[in-house]
């Protein structure tokens, strides 16, 4: 598929899908007229990343992370590590979350259905 095909089945803009590719995070063939051509697999991949980016990561960890995720093979000790410390972080956001959401809710239970505090 080509580049716009995979912006618009991943809401990726065609820039970043060319960002991804200049940090080795995804990969494409050309056409003989130069164009990308991406596999099938591409669209899993950039959604991928694109959830990895939410959560926070940098693309030099995604790049880091990537092969452990999708190549059994790459797996090592350290980079189990290097994920269970990232999902710790990842966690702890969540928390910090959880309480704004707890705060905002007795914000919102305080403001009742006449829109001011009394």
């Amino acid at each position: 598929m080509r580049i716009g095909a995979l912006a618009r089945v991943t809401g990726a803009s065609p820039r970043s899908l060319r960002y991804y590719e200049e940090q080795h995070l995804l990969s494409s063939s050309r056409s003989t007229s130069g164009q990308r051509i991406y596999s099938e697999k591409a669209t899993e991949r950039v959604l991928l990343i694109q959830r990895l980016y939410q959560a926070g990561l940098c693309s030099s960890t995604i790049a880091e992370l990537l092969p452990c995720i999708t190549d059994p093979a790459a797996r090592t000790p350290l980079l189990r590590d290097r994920l269970i410390g990232e999902r710790a972080r990842i966690s702890a956001q969540v928390d910090s979350l959880h309480e704004t959401l707890i705060s905002l809710d007795a914000v919102v239970d305080a403001l009742g259905d006449g829109g001011s505090p009394r």
